[in-house]
């Protein structure tokens, strides 16, 4: 073999191994994406999975209240019905999620409204500890969706930048949609008694 047919070889087997660490290297990144978004998904199931007991200890004293536990419910049953794969994490699936996951925020600020008129429910102790657990879960749903927001930018740069860019369109990679506010989130809820 020539000296030409070496380098030629040389080169196609460096190129092979930069190939693969820039495929190796998306695929981590995707991954950390699918993780970050299955934290999210456990928050907001964990969320999901307080409001039946919140609002069975509403319903103890404020049974009258009917309207407003029934509408906690349903929108719960909307927002665990909307599922995201982690391979199809789009703007237009992301935003059905936090659609739906937001008129379940809605509704439990109604029901939190509602708590308001019962100073005997606010004191229930079962009530105390249910309220500071989904407090507690609305903030690591904060923290979940900005680290899946972290891993969605980290992924997206990745393949955005060159070389990068150019293994990302060979390989099939494809940008990823972060979080975004809703524009109900810069508007200041009404409160009306």
């Amino acid at each position: 073999m020539s000296k030409k047919g070496w380098i030629v070889i040389i080169i196609l087997v460096v190129l092979a191994f930069i190939s693969m660490g820039r495929y190796n290297s998306m695929v981590d990144k995707e991954e950390e994406v699918k993780n970050a978004w299955a934290k999210v998904e456990t928050q907001y199931q964990r969320r999901a999975d307080l409001i039946p007991n919140l609002v069975n200890v509403v319903k103890g004293y404020a049974a009258h209240e009917k309207e407003t536990l029934e509408a906690v419910m349903k929108a719960r049953a909307e927002a665990t019905s909307v599922k995201i794969d982690p391979t199809n994490l789009n703007a237009q699936n992301l935003q059905q999620f936090q659609a739906a996951q937001g008129q379940l925020s809605s509704a439990l600020s109604r029901l939190m409204v509602v708590v308001e008129r019962y100073p005997d429910l606010k004191a229930n102790q079962n009530f105390l500890e249910l309220q500071a657990q989904l407090e507690g879960t609305e903030n690591r749903i904060a923290v979940a969706r900005d680290r899946f927001n972290n891993a969605v930018m980290e992924y997206n740069k990745l393949i955005r930048r060159f070389p990068g860019n150019l293994f990302a369109g060979i390989f099939g990679f494809e940008k990823l949609t972060p979080f975004e506010a809703s524009e109900e989130a810069s508007k200041a809820p009404e409160v009306n008694f």
